[in-house]
């Protein structure tokens, strides 16, 4: 679900973010979400799901996953920390 944020910007920066959204083809919307997560790497502040889906993109992957993506994941995530008893 998304959730509505105003933010004010100074003139120059308003008419960056309307530059790199014509230049790209994406709404300014989404370039600011882009690059709020970029900056969130750079912080190491990333999400967690998100850093795990990058993580997984070239990986293999189970042949059942999608009925099994729950197992999959916990295995994902306990071969990361060691396993639990």
């Amino acid at each position: 679900m998304r959730e509505p944020v105003q933010v004010y910007l100074e003139s120059d920066d308003s008419a960056l973010l309307a530059r790199l959204a014509a230049t790209v083809g994406l709404s300014k919307a989404e370039v600011m979400r882009r690059g709020m997560r970029a900056f969130a790497r750079e912080q190491n502040l990333e999400s967690p799901m998100l850093r795990f889906v990058a993580e997984q993109a070239g990986g293999e992957w189970p042949a059942d996953v999608a009925a099994a993506h729950d197992d999959v994941l916990a295995d994902a995530y306990r071969g990361r920390r060691g396993r639990r008893p």
